[in-house]
């Protein structure tokens, strides 16, 4: 056999998932006058004996995409969305147990957070109600996140936030830092500390046997340890207090053992106002949007394993 006669190395399919993603779902549920909201955006994911229909088109083990949507909906019906975490291990479990060739679901949904108008006294009058319980506003600006899969066996649940900006106007220094021929900043012993926040942690439920967290209580709890590391860090440097930020978490939280943020530093710089004959006593801000720093983190509860990937977009 010649060199070019030799037959071709086998090609193999490598890792593979299909499902619907960005499936809108609002649930409204009716307590009488009182409306409640759950707004999620719902991305589903199977993966398992799916190689002939890659081989040969066969579709003999395919569960198809608009099935999944279909199930996202009537689950919100069947079940009710209680949080986005429960809602989640309603459907893993569901594609994991209904489907024989599905072996592992990865279910990712993000919500976003409605919260009530309060009328005033004098509306009120006109609209014949004294108090009105159906009309919301969407709140703050960060997308709850969460993230759960499941092999038949085991759980993971990953949940998190983006898009929340926090800010210290003051309290937060910058110095003593590495400086080469190329380096302009100043140092800084006064300075405004901002970001953006984008986190994930870790649950520890892992599977059915266990105690299931309070998924809503530990989100409000996670958040509020978060917020107030981050108020309460005298900052040296944001990678100190992104390291504040996820001991409060993993010491107040039992129910987490990872925590990972990723913080783009939303630079803030002093204004030159001497041209204009004014002096700038930390008053006036310039607030650059790119380039920025980008810090980020893994906190681990010491004996624990990373799992959360270091590229949160890919999560």
């Amino acid at each position: 056999m010649t060199l070019n006669s030799r037959p071709a190395r086998p090609v193999i399919l490598g890792q593979n998932q299909y499902g619907k993603a960005e499936n809108r779902v609002v649930k409204i549920t009716r307590d009488g006058a009182t409306h409640h909201i759950k707004d999620l955006n719902v991305s589903v994911a199977l993966s398992g004996d799916m190689d002939e229909v890659h081989y040969s088109g066969s579709n003999a083990n395919v569960l198809p995409t608009d099935t999944t949507k279909n199930t996202v909906f009537a689950f919100a019906k069947e079940h009710g969305i209680e949080s986005a975490e429960q809602f989640g291990i309603h459907l893993a479990r569901h594609f994991v147990t209904s489907q024989e060739p599905i072996q592992t679901a990865r279910i990712r949904i993000e919500e976003y957070a409605w919260e009530r108008i309060e009328a005033s006294d004098a509306n009120s009058r006109f609209i014949g109600s004294d108090e009105v319980k159906h009309s919301f506003v969407r709140k703050g600006m960060e997308t709850r996140l969460t993230q759960i899969t499941y092999d038949g066996e085991k759980w993971e649940v990953v949940s998190g936030l983006k898009d929340l900006v926090v800010m210290n106007s003051t309290n937060s220094e910058f110095w003593g830092y590495v400086k080469d021929k190329y380096t302009t900043l100043k140092e800084a012993h006064d300075r405004i500390l901002a970001t953006q926040v984008s986190g994930r942690w870790r649950f520890n439920w892992t599977d059915d046997e266990q105690r299931m967290p309070n998924w809503e209580k530990s989100y409000e709890q996670t958040k509020k340890h978060m917020l107030q590391a981050f108020a309460e860090t005298y900052s040296l440097s944001l990678q100190q207090t992104l390291y504040q930020m996820g001991s409060r978490i993993i010491n107040n939280r039992s129910e987490i053992d990872e925590v990972r943020f990723s913080l783009p530093n939303k630079h803030h710089f002093l204004v030159d106002l001497e041209p204009f004959g004014l002096k700038n006593d930390n008053e006036v801000y310039y607030a650059a949007d790119r380039p920025y720093g980008l810090i980020e983190a893994t906190i681990l509860r010491d004996g624990c394993e990373p799992r959360i990937p270091v590229d949160l977009t890919n999560l």
